[in-house]
């Protein structure tokens, strides 16, 4: 079985780990915000295309019906925020709460397409890579959210160096124990190829199928992005150069609390 580069020194539960991770089960993430359009579609689509997965549908703090849907969707695991958190907010706690050994992330809105989730799980199941990203060929956004993605992502790479082309494609799998090298914070999910490769994990970037938004609005504008872009870059380079990557750990030999009594 191949190692997923990085095995967290916890079980899943409280103690250290006692057991090998496994690549067996596999869970999906969506985070939904105000998608009451397109959530039916696109964990239907899910089902039918991994009917054998835990498909985790993060509801986050929704003003709309978004969260009637979830739990509406046969085969779909709902998990809902009291209040919104943001994406990388909602995207976290699906990867906390998923049982899966292999997680795969994408967005809510139905332009990553499932068709290609089988390939990335195969990447990393054949222990060529640790991580697998997909990477947009024919993206189905405008002029101008194309040519901002093209700036941020030279501006990324110059100054973390995670060898990604593109870190907006939501579309990734990684093993569970990897959900430890996380930190929750806003935008966290614009630089999962840094942290990870910070963390010596081997990252392969894949070609995917991009589509257009069947229903719903975009959540963000290229003005927004660029402003938290530049803020949250400032913050995860020094992230990366203070954050400790735990190696394994070994447990001594334990001793009872009470002192042997005196024989008579």
């Amino acid at each position: 079985m191949p190692s997923p580069g990085y095995q967290s020194p916890f079980e899943t539960r409280p103690g250290l780990r006692t057991s090998p991770p496994s690549l067996g089960t596999v869970s999906v993430v969506v985070p939904f915000y105000n998608e009451e359009e397109c959530a039916e579609f696109v964990l239907r689509e899910l089902v039918s295309r991994l009917p054998e997965a835990e498909i985790v549908a993060v509801d986050d703090g929704s003003r709309d019906r978004t969260w009637e849907i979830l739990q509406s969707v046969p085969g779909v695991t709902p998990l809902r925020l009291t209040r919104n958190c943001g994406q990388s907010g909602a995207l976290y706690a699906g990867l906390r709460f998923a049982s899966g050994d292999l997680l795969v992330m994408l967005d809510g809105d139905g332009q990553n397409d499932p068709a290609n989730i089988a390939n990335l799980l195969d990447l990393v199941r054949s222990g060529n890579c640790d991580v697998a990203v997909g990477r947009r060929a024919k993206r189905r956004d405008t002029w101008s959210r194309r040519a901002a993605s093209r700036i941020a992502n030279k501006i990324r790479r110059l100054f973390l160096h995670d060898g990604i082309s593109d870190t907006g494609c939501s579309l990734k799998v990684i093993h569970r124990d990897h959900v430890d090298l996380l930190v929750p914070f806003n935008g966290l999910h614009r630089y999962l190829p840094a942290i990870f490769t910070h963390a010596g994990l081997k990252i392969a970037e894949v070609d995917v199928n991009h589509r257009e938004r069947k229903a719903g609005t975009s959540k963000y504008t290229n003005l927004d992005r660029a402003i938290r872009g530049l803020y949250d870059l400032i913050g995860v380079c020094w992230l990366l150069k203070r954050k400790v990557i735990l190696p394994p750990l070994e447990p001594g030999n334990r001793h009872s609390q009470h002192s042997p009594s005196n024989p008579e």
